[in-house]
């Protein structure tokens, strides 16, 4: 390879500069140099010979910067490099959230203190996955790169409950994957069907692909199955929500007594609310006039409906 570009050479410098040389003496992070005490115009081949890829190399020129033709001054050494085989340390940011505020957190809490990760270390919320903004995720997310730029040697892990308190679409949690990818930051989960620490490249990331479709069917399913409990709860006359104050059996008492001349407040001390946090006492006024509004409401629609049928049959008769 040729290495008269100024990129190259710099380059080559850097690489030949991690090894001492044999021939002047010289430790690693400083140039050669001559017998006369100057920086020497190229590297001694015993040296850069020590680079495979420059090992075929006539001469590797020394770049301008290290100064050659003047006076030698020893550089700054390299840092020492980590042996592969060196075990490095993991360091867990932990991050937990649930979607309403009357549902709790330290049960997540409590897991990943479990897990060892230290309180300071843990980012908790609560908001929906619905939200794309959510500040403690991107929080543990910064505090992750971070930790990884200023520790490369480590492996820096994001540790969750389970998948679903990180998102519950599998475009989202993708993009996640890829984002951490990016970053050297491997994944966690406690809990689910991806137990364990998850490295998001190779094959491991269509194992986490599968599973983030999973979550979402999942979520698909339990709307699904919501509504149409609803809808079963509702066809047997449960509506759900607060109980009414005024009952349908209430409300025929006031139009009948009504109709007899007599004044909703008479009535009114007559009624008496059957459950909820009312329950024994008399409905307000308002209630009742809501009650009234709501029925005459109805009654119109439903004569509204009649008419359009009796018309639609008279047009068909005519027909």
């Amino acid at each position: 390879m040729s290495s008269t570009p100024e990129t190259a050479a710099l380059s080559d410098a850097d690489e030949v500069e991690r090894h001492p040389c044999p021939r002047c003496a010289v430790q690693p992070g400083s140039p050669c140099r001559t017998r006369s005490g100057a920086v020497a115009g190229t590297y001694h081949t015993a040296r850069f010979a020590k680079v495979p890829r420059l090992a075929k190399e006539l001469r590797v020129p020394t770049p301008s910067d290290r100064g050659p033709g003047r006076p030698w001054r020893p550089g700054t050494p390299p840092p020492a490099p980590i042996p592969a085989d060196t075990p490095s340390a993991d360091i867990r940011i932990g991050y937990a959230r649930c979607s309403h505020l009357t549902q709790e957190l330290q049960s997540q809490l409590d897991a990943l203190a479990a897990a060892g990760i230290p309180r300071d270390k843990i980012f908790a919320e609560k908001v929906s996955t619905r939200v794309r903004v959510r500040p403690e995720f991107e929080n543990a997310l910064e505090a992750c790169r971070q930790i990884k730029a200023h520790a490369p040697h480590c492996r820096v892990i994001l540790t969750v409950y389970e998948m679903k308190r990180l998102g519950r679409d599998s475009a989202e949690l993708t993009a996640l994957a890829d984002h951490l990818t990016a970053h050297g930051i491997a994944l966690e989960m406690l809990a689910g069907p991806l137990t364990g620490v998850y490295d998001p490249s190779g094959t491991g990331r269509v194992l986490f692909a599968f599973f983030a479709a999973m979550a979402e069917t999942e979520r698909e399913n339990i709307r699904e199955a919501t509504l149409e409990g609803l809808n079963a709860a509702a066809r047997k006359g449960n509506h759900g929500g607060r109980p009414p104050v005024i009952t349908e059996d209430m409300l025929h008492t006031v139009l009948r007594r009504r109709a007899r001349g007599e004044s909703v407040e008479d009535i009114r001390l007559d009624l008496i609310i059957p459950t909820g946090k009312r329950k024994g006492q008399n409905p307000s006024l308002a209630s009742i006039y809501r009650a009234l509004a709501e029925h005459d409401k109805r009654q119109r629609y439903a004569e509204a409906v009649e008419q359009a049928h009796t018309d639609f049959a008279a047009v068909q008769t005519r027909a």
